[in-house]
């Protein structure tokens, strides 16, 4: 059976994380059957990453406060999470499903695609923002 998103659920939960007015700093789409749906979402980086245990496979939204002093910026990641213990059928799907998703999350910084969980450390992950940013003023000095 294809898979299917239920886009106006999941906008609602991206939109929420993309707001300046909500603490909501992450959300995670994940399979309810054949379909993608909003998942979990909170405030708190370090419980999405215990979303991402090794048997599931989901799709995560999340915003990062990156820069120094001077400048703070937001940026977005895009987070697939592929568990160790995942199907290689599901892998596979994995990879095509994430085009439903990207209907929806259209704006973001970078792209993971994350099955260790080394990989999901927010220190990386901010600093793989950096560099995708472009330009780094980060309190330089002469």
């Amino acid at each position: 059976m294809a898979t299917k998103i239920d886009k106006e659920a999941c906008r609602e939960a991206y939109n929420l994380v993309r707001d300046d007015a909500t603490d909501v700093n992450w959300v995670t789409f994940k399979y309810n059957g054949s379909t993608i749906v909003p998942g979990d979402q909170g405030v708190d980086y370090e419980t999405f990453k215990r979303k991402c245990t090794d048997d599931v496979r989901l799709f995560g939204f999340v915003r990062f406060t990156t820069g120094d002093a001077m400048s703070k910026r937001v940026k977005f990641a895009l987070i697939t999470w592929i568990g160790e213990d995942v199907s290689g059928l599901q892998r596979a799907k994995t990879g095509t499903d994430k085009t439903l998703v990207k209907e929806v999350v259209q704006n973001f910084a970078k792209e993971f695609v994350i099955s260790d969980h080394k990989e999901l450390d927010e220190d990386y992950i901010k600093t793989e923002l950096k560099k995708a940013g472009g330009a780094n003023y980060d309190a330089q000095t002469e």
